[in-house]
């Protein structure tokens, strides 16, 4: 793939972004202020006919990743708490001036605005953040595609079938009595409720639940509330005798797609069985 190398030449303009606390969805927990960076590669060597992957989040990268990109670096850590609300820095962007793809999701705006201040001719990437199985499959396959790597990301939509067809299993195993479990999930949150065969009965979010809502909740009288762990409120149903299950959505810093079903089952048959 033929690839422009431009210097950063527009860093002052940089330090006006900053990114709007109404913006919804999240990422991981805490802190750094430097990128994260994850070479995928076996040899360590940046393979050049193989794109280069830039992704504003760690999800957005566990995609790439998945799609067959061998080398894919992370704007925003894997630490940060809401990955809407991190400012990126000019130290922030050197990435981007090498790279052929820069990945982001709708509800990150500024990934325009960084591509503009860092000078780059990289091809911006919308991709759609949902770990529900099938549109997972589907965006992982378009990725592949536009990447040139069809037939790496094949092989991880078979192993990640395969699988996925394994924890559900085992989570219809886990059900309490032999029966699937009533549940309440937060919007973002319903894919791992669908993983387990629950039956949701009601959805919240992301907006604040009003009064109302949590009492139209309570009625549906669900055995658990599967939250989620980047946009928690706390206790939703603090009264009713439901239990709260905290689900994480975002890969860690390995980038391991695969690995946020497998921990949302671990925690989920934890939940069931106590």
């Amino acid at each position: 793939m033929a690839r422009i190398r431009v210097r950063i030449a527009r860093v002052p303009s940089v330090l006006a972004l900053s990114l709007s606390a109404a913006l919804v969805l999240t990422a991981t927990a805490c802190g750094s202020d430097k990128a994260d960076s994850a070479d995928t590669s076996t040899s360590g060597q940046k393979n050049d006919d193989a794109p280069v992957v830039v992704a504003t989040t760690t999800w957005e990268g566990a995609f790439a990743k998945a799609a067959g990109a061998k080398d894919v670096k992370v704007i925003v850590p894997s630490s940060a708490q809401h990955a809407p609300d991190y400012d990126p820095k000019p130290s922030d962007l050197t990435a981007i001036a090498d790279a052929d793809f820069v990945l982001y999701a709708p509800f990150e705006p500024y990934a325009e605005k960084i591509k503009e201040a860092a000078g780059s001719d990289a091809k911006l990437v919308e991709v759609g953040l949902d770990n529900d199985a099938d549109k997972a499959s589907a965006e992982v396959a378009r990725l592949g595609k536009l990447f040139g790597t069809e037939d790496a990301a094949a092989k991880w939509d078979t192993s990640f079938k395969s699988e996925y067809g394994t924890l559900q299993k085992e989570l219809k195993e886990a059900w309490p009595d032999g029966k699937a479990p009533a549940v309440v999930a937060q919007v973002f949150s319903v894919w791992s409720a669908k993983m387990a065969g629950a039956e949701v009965s009601g959805t919240y979010g992301p907006e604040a639940v009003t009064a109302k809502k949590l009492s139209d909740l309570a009625k549906k009288k669900p055995a658990y509330v599967f939250d989620n762990v980047h946009m928690t409120t706390g206790k939703v149903l603090p009264d009713s005798g439901a239990k709260q299950v905290e689900i994480v959505n975002y890969p860690g810093k390995d980038l391991d797609l695969l690995a946020v079903y497998k921990n949302a089952a671990d925690t989920i048959k934890n939940a069931l069985a106590s």
